[in-house]
């Protein structure tokens, strides 16, 4: 049985777009599947799991019945990546409130160094398959 695997980002931000494309072009195995926060999946997965529906500053990693926020997500999705990507798990034994303030940083200045567009990036038809609505 396949496992379940989808990535919630922020469909408005630059830098969590290019990742989400990076994923994508290291997605081997076609594994995973996408939904911005702001879309209607996203945000009933936020209010079903009691998260804040109004900041999208955490991408969110689900698998199958679990979900993980911030550096643990990012941390955990490059375990299902081709490449040298794979090896950043390693930084899971770093404590996670040391990751996170890490993470909390770059995410709080993402749209000053990366910008942000006025509506969420919409796939190209062929990649339409692995997002959904």
């Amino acid at each position: 049985m396949k496992t379940r695997k989808i990535i919630l980002f922020d469909g408005i931000c630059n830098l969590c777009n290019q990742s989400v494309q990076f994923v994508i072009e290291h997605d081997d195995k076609n594994q995973f599947q996408f939904a911005s926060l702001q879309s209607d999946f996203g945000q009933n997965f936020l209010k079903e799991n009691n998260l804040d529906a109004t900041q999208f500053d955490s991408v969110v990693f689900i698998e199958d019945d679990k979900f993980y926020t911030k550096s643990s997500a990012a941390l955990k999705i490059s375990k299902y990546l081709d490449g040298i990507t794979s090896w950043l798990t390693i930084f899971m034994i770093v404590p996670k409130p040391l990751r996170d303030v890490v993470y909390s940083f770059i995410a709080k200045n993402r749209y000053r160094w990366f910008g942000k567009q006025e509506s969420c990036w919409l796939p190209t038809p062929e990649l339409k398959a692995k997002f959904l609505e």
